[in-house]
């Protein structure tokens, strides 16, 4: 079952399937879910080598398209409703740019709603989508903690949960892997030759700041270097933390951090600013990696700031694939957590080499 999930994924996703899918057609005719479509459907212009490939594919391993996503396909409305609670736009609209770069090709037009974390907001919007006869939804947020699923839509009408979780074990959801991200921030710090590596962390109310804990821990643990208890704090969000963070890590202490790890690029800013004012030297004593990669924060940053990138562009074409696969009557349900990358900038490596 995991065979056909992108490298490197999260095992999280445990999908209903019965039988080949649209997906496994496409894999195996090596185009998109979106062509695979439009050669099953006959549909779309594409060369007739290509139409004749995927259906040549789809009887080898025995893929019957579902009787009633072909009625419905007949009748689509060619729309496709996204609803966020992320008022700022920083994780929805790489997420939404790729989505509608993914439906363009297939002359899908998407609405875009703000809820702003008001279920009666998210309600009316809703209902004003039903009546457009949207074929599926797309549900975002600017934190990936869990959330109530939506309700009150038509059975036909699959959701896709992109940087958002639904509370609900029939739901798709598809997630930065939080865990992975910080494991492979704190493995850069420890082969830079740190290993009195701090963890400075957002809110411990949010499951992105446990998991990125949580991997923080295993990257020490793979190395044999014992975590200091001192040297894992929690705070806001902001750069008045990370500043805040410096001091409480490096004023009269005789074993400062020599790394830095920082939930998120505003965090790592605000130490950045610390340990300039304290005349300690980066990446030369103090190595720092931030979490985002927010490139208007982390470039900007004196010096440019290292960070794991969550790689939300790729959320959003996976997110995209899906959801045009579960329009063509496809099932798929559970956790997808999909790779984090790694920007090095100067931060924590003086010639800042991507890697």
């Amino acid at each position: 079952m995991d065979d056909d999930l992108p490298p490197q994924v999260s095992k999280d996703l445990r999908p209903a399937r019965h039988g080949p899918t649209i997906r496994d057609v496409a894999r195996l005719a090596e185009v998109s879910i979106g062509t695979a479509s439009k050669a099953l459907n006959a549909s779309g212009r594409l060369r007739e080598e290509t139409r004749e490939k995927v259906q040549r594919v789809a009887r080898e391993i025995g893929y019957r398209p579902n009787d009633m996503a072909q009625s419905l396909h007949r009748t689509r409305s060619m729309t496709v409703g996204i609803i966020s609670t992320d008022s700022f736009g920083r994780f929805t609209l790489p997420i939404f740019q790729a989505l509608e770069e993914q439906f363009a090709d297939q002359g899908i037009a998407v609405f875009m709603c703000n809820a702003t974390d008001d279920p009666e907001r998210e309600q009316q919007h809703l209902d004003q989508l039903l009546g457009k006869r949207i074929d599926g939804m797309v549900v975002t947020a600017r934190r990936a903690d869990k959330r109530p699923p939506i309700v009150g839509l038509p059975p036909h009408i699959p959701v896709v949960y992109v940087f958002s979780q639904a509370d609900d074990p029939d739901a798709l959801s598809l997630l930065p892997d939080d865990e992975g991200g910080a494991r492979l921030a704190t493995e850069h710090l420890l082969a830079q030759g740190r290993r009195r590596i701090a963890h400075i962390a957002g809110p411990e109310r949010f499951e992105a700041v446990n998991l990125r804990h949580r991997g923080y821990l295993s990257a020490l643990a793979a190395a044999g270097v014992t975590p200091d208890p001192a040297h894992y704090l929690t705070g806001s969000w902001a750069e008045s933390w990370g500043r805040d963070a410096v001091a409480q890590l490096f004023d009269g202490s005789a074993t400062p951090p020599d790394g830095l790890f920082c939930d998120n690029d505003q965090i790592g800013r605000g130490t950045l600013d610390a340990l300039r004012e304290r005349g300690i030297s980066v990446p030369e004593q103090v190595a720092v990696v931030g979490f985002d990669n927010w490139e208007v924060m982390a470039a900007a940053a004196r010096p440019p700031l290292s960070s794991i990138d969550m790689n939300l562009s790729a959320l959003g074409r996976e997110a995209g694939e899906r959801l045009l696969a579960m329009i063509d009557g496809e099932q798929d349900r559970g956790v997808l957590r999909l790779p984090c990358t790694l920007v090095v900038r100067e931060s924590s490596n003086p010639q800042g080499n991507s890697k």
